[in-house]
This record gives C-alpha cells, structure tokens and sequence, in this order.
C-alpha cells in the first residue's frame, strides 16, 4: 500500500486537545496536528529551535489567538500563520471552540548545499 489513512477522532488525544498525527501516519519529514480546543484552552508556549522544525497553524474552525514571542495574532477560520522555529508560540482559545491543523516539518534553507530540498511545481 502506497498510502496511509487515519482519522484524528480514533487518535488519542493529548493535553485535552491535541491529536497527533505523523506516528499513526508514518510520516518522516513532516509532522501534523489537530487541536480542537475548548473555550478558554491554552497550549503551553513553546518552540523549535531543538528540531528546526517551522510550523503552519490554520485555523479551521472559531476564533483564536496565537501568541507569537509575546505578540498576540488574532485569528478566524479560513487564517494561515506561519511560524519561524526560535519563534515561541501558544494557542490560546476564546470563549467558543476552535479548531487548528498544525503542520510542522524542517526549515527549507538557502544554504543547504546538495541536501537542499528543490521544490517545483505545486508546492502544496
């Protein structure tokens, strides 16, 4: 089988939101998420610079905030934030439910020489 399926509901969930998605998946190079969040839930802040690893929060469903090295960044369905790895970040929910996909996977350097990543086309 060339694929994996899964649906984050059969995930177990972490920290009372969070379905983590690469080890069911079996992914190697990127990492995915759902966060569905109660009213008033908050993520412990945090960041990447250990995995170099950037993230992309989309917000799919409510409204949040997502505290990005302490500059608050309101969000609404349908948003798109881009996080750099130090970048310390945390999601804190209103007083309605939301819901994020977080998709995380190593930074795409200049530099990189001849493991550079050369992305053509469709880039997702």
């Amino acid at each position: 089988m060339s694929y994996r399926k899964v649906n984050y509901e059969d995930v177990d969930q972490v920290s009372s939101a969070m379905h983590f998605l690469s080890d069911p998946l079996e992914t190697a190079q990127v990492g995915v998420t759902v966060a569905r969040c109660d009213p008033g839930w908050k993520s412990k802040p945090h960041d990447h610079t250990d995995n170099d690893h950037e993230e992309v929060y989309v917000l799919i469903e409510g409204e949040a905030t997502v505290v990005v090295d302490d500059e608050p960044v309101e969000m609404e369905a349908g948003d798109a934030l881009s996080i750099p790895p130090e970048a310390t970040r945390q999601i804190r929910n209103g007083n309605g439910e939301s819901a994020f996909v977080l998709v995380s996977a190593p930074s795409i350097a200049d530099d990189e020489g001849d493991d550079e990543w050369l992305l053509s086309g469709f880039a997702g």
